[in-house]
């Protein structure tokens, strides 16, 4: 299954570089590569709003090189197309929908690389790469702001398989179980209804094919709550010396 990964290749500004982040996680992209970025502050973080974990993870690279080296296919953006077909280096290219096929049955990684705000990818860049990709702008103002980009090009590839991910083992899932019955003691709930309550759990989480992840965090909303219950009842119950509340 493609893994895909967005690549910034020395990126001027931070401001684009988090509206970068924030755009892929729009539509479930968290991999982002940075060759040799500026400084990133206050700027980047503000700009990527809710996708800061995004940006937080993002792996720097010193040079292309080194993102070669992991992947399995390399993809060059590019506003700046040959005319004819004579100048091999950027022809053929496709658009980001036509990418959308080519890319879906490669199984590794997938490089999508986007050029600086000032000059884009070199020829020598784009030459490296497998596959040419533009986006189909019009004549009148072709420029397109990196971040757009990427939004362009990660609309396009979102329905692509994420490929399998590991779900919650049945000794988790028999534990959140018996952590849910535990918990329906706690606030006494009716021993007639538990049998078809906890089928009900069973039959609710069996169709969500839950991660290890997202038991563990049911486990401490669980924790969480039965502790403020305990606290509660606590803080209700009689005085053992003065037997007052």
């Amino acid at each position: 299954m493609p893994e895909v990964e967005i690549v910034l290749v020395e990126p001027l500004y931070e401001g684009n570089i988090g509206f970068a982040a924030r755009v892929m996680k729009n539509f479930g992209f968290t991999r982002l590569v940075l060759i040799n970025p500026p400084e990133m502050g206050m700027e980047a973080f503000t700009r990527a709003s809710h996708a800061q974990d995004v940006l937080a993870s993002a792996v720097i690279a010193e040079s292309l090189d080194d993102v070669i080296a992991e992947s399995n296919m390399l993809v060059a953006t590019t506003g700046e197309l040959s005319k004819t077909i004579s100048h091999a280096m950027r022809m053929p290219y496709y658009a980001p929908n036509e990418l959308r096929d080519i890319v879906a049955p490669v199984d590794g990684r997938i490089s999508i690389l986007f050029g600086r705000e000032n000059w884009g990818l070199s020829n020598e860049e784009v030459r490296q790469c497998d596959v040419v990709c533009t986006i189909p702008t019009s004549p009148e103002y072709p420029i397109v702001n990196i971040s757009h980009a990427v939004g362009i090009v990660c609309y396009e590839l979102a329905h692509l398989s994420r490929g399998n991910y590991i779900t919650a083992s049945r000794r988790d899932m028999d534990a959140l179980y018996t952590h849910i019955d535990e918990f329906l003691d706690l606030i006494d709930h009716q021993e007639y209804k538990r049998e078809n309550t906890m089928t009900m759990m069973r039959r609710i989480f069996g169709r969500t094919l839950l991660t290890g992840r997202e038991v563990t965090t049911l486990h401490g909303i669980i924790s969480r709550s039965e502790w403020h219950i305990n606290v509660g009842k606590a803080n209700d119950s009689d005085d053992p010396v003065t037997g007052k509340k």
